[in-house]
């Protein structure tokens, strides 16, 4: 439609304009021609439009030549991001993206200008991947501030940024990021693909409704993706060949595809020497394990002491408590998951309080009163304080749930429950795969030289290859 009282028409009905407050509407006349502008007041910067309709009413001073009005226009938006489109439902976009659109009565086209100021918090160090030594600044909820944080990392002229919007009434800007001369086309395609058919009202949850449509996770708890706030993170997985999805209104980027050895590192083992970095590795792989299998293992050898050799005969509990051991370790892994929820939903000045409570009273009084035996308390903390040591807190439940079904089958069936069960735990990770990549790789199948750059943190210079499993088009780190 060219008549400009039509298009308002259509505003008012379409988007609300009058009813809707935060939908900005400005009418102003130039060279005798009607001309509209419409946008959103809480996603775009003031000082940016005031100087745009300075320049515009500038015109009726400054020019004569009515029929050249849209081509005076256009070079009057002194801005570096000015765009036309020729369909409502495009203006509409962009507008709700929070683009300032302007119309001109006798006009088939209106020009879009990128004037968004989204609401939001600085770059800061994401609390969950702290590292001593590094980088401070994380990724935030706008994906222009993330996009740019990886650029300042990544000045390669071959890194590729594609944004889609998805969702029928959301639209949310999702952004698919890769090096164009490493990253697997098949992988691209195959990720552009599943994003497409997502059919879907809006992304409430961001990233989380990506991945389940991505990965189509069903009821396994392990995370088939791996989530990073950290752009010298995401960097060094752009530099290996996988694939960044960002998603506008999260801090977290996908980094796809992922195994389970992508969970357990993390970028503290990077910032320090080889040797230092191995060692840090070991112990956290140490604390993994013990948050699995610990107390299984040790509910085994506390029910069953004729498997302890003589001198580990003091392993178990020295008294029983008043009820059975296995309820005990049930009671009391539960127990650390609600401090757990309560220390995330309890004010931060209160939460030190509410830990010393916990521990000093609740944890001491429970021993005292018979409900729980010493032996229990500590073999629990050991285990809980090896979930907190995983960097992965996806993965870190998932382990808490293995532990409960191990747990259980031991109480069960015995020495073959945890055995069987162990079996089931390796066969569930050896069946399972993230975007066609097997989830044990380099454990299976086998790749000894990728199992030893998960065993042990090599210096750089000695890390030449690319991991095979993103089958990157170039092998070569150095090239």
């Amino acid at each position: 439609m060219t008549d400009i009282n039509d298009v308002q028409t259509y505003m008012e009905k379409k988007v609300g304009v009058g009813t809707s407050f935060d939908v900005g509407f400005r009418e102003i006349i130039l060279l005798k021609q009607k001309v509209q502008l419409y946008y959103l007041t809480g996603l775009c910067d003031t000082a940016i439009i005031v100087e745009l309709l300075k320049k515009l009413t500038a015109i009726n001073d400054e020019e004569s030549n009515k029929t050249e009005l849209p081509a005076i226009i256009k070079n009057r938006l002194v801005h570096q991001q000015v765009e036309k489109v020729d369909k409502f439902n495009d203006a509409i976009t962009q507008l709700l993206s929070g683009l300032i659109v302007i119309f001109i009565d006798g006009q088939e086209l209106a020009y879009v200008v990128d004037v968004r100021s989204y609401p939001g918090r600085s770059p800061k160090e994401p609390d969950t991947e702290k590292v001593v030594r590094g980088a401070r600044d994380g990724y935030t909820e706008n994906i222009i501030e993330n996009t740019g944080l990886t650029r300042r990392r990544v000045r390669d002229e071959r890194l590729r940024n594609e944004i889609i919007q998805v969702g029928q009434r959301s639209k949310t800007d999702i952004c698919i990021s890769y090096i164009q001369d490493i990253a697997d086309d098949g992988l691209i395609k195959t990720i552009k693909k599943e994003l497409k058919k997502i059919d879907i009202d809006g992304l409430a949850m961001a990233d989380k409704t990506i991945e389940e449509y991505l990965v189509k996770q069903g009821v396994n708890p392990f995370p088939l993706v791996r989530y990073t706030e950290r752009p010298d993170v995401a960097a060094v997985h752009l530099f290996e060949g996988h694939v960044l999805i960002m998603v506008d209104t999260s801090p977290s980027m996908i980094i796809t595809p992922t195994t389970f050895f992508h969970h357990v590192q993390h970028a503290e083992e990077y910032r320090q020497s080889p040797t230092v970095g191995t060692f840090i590795r070991w112990i956290r792989f140490v604390g993994i394990l013990a948050s699995i299998f610990l107390l299984p293992f040790w509910f085994i050898l506390a029910v069953e002491p004729r498997l302890l050799p003589e001198a580990l005969q003091f392993i178990g509990p020295n008294e029983v408590g008043n009820i059975p051991l296995i309820v005990q370790l049930i009671l009391a892994d539960v127990g650390i998951e609600f401090l757990r929820m309560a220390a995330i939903h309890t004010p931060t000045p209160l939460s030190t309080a509410m830990g010393l409570i916990a521990a000093v009273l609740i944890g001491q009084i429970a021993i005292d009163v018979g409900l729980f035996s010493a032996e229990v308390i500590l073999y629990v903390a050991i285990s809980a304080i090896g979930s907190f040591a995983t960097p992965s807190y996806e993965l870190s439940v998932a382990n808490k749930i293995s532990r409960v079904f191990l747990l259980i089958a031991a109480a069960i069936f015995g020495v073959k429950g945890l055995l069987i069960s162990f079996s089931l735990y390796i066969i569930l990770l050896a069946r399972t795969k993230s975007l066609n990549t097997p989830y044990l790789w380099p454990f299976l199948p086998f790749n000894g030289k990728a199992l030893l750059q998960i065993l042990f943190r090599f210096s750089v210079p000695m890390s030449k290859q690319r991991p095979s499993i993103v089958h990157p088009k170039n092998n070569y780190k150095q090239s």
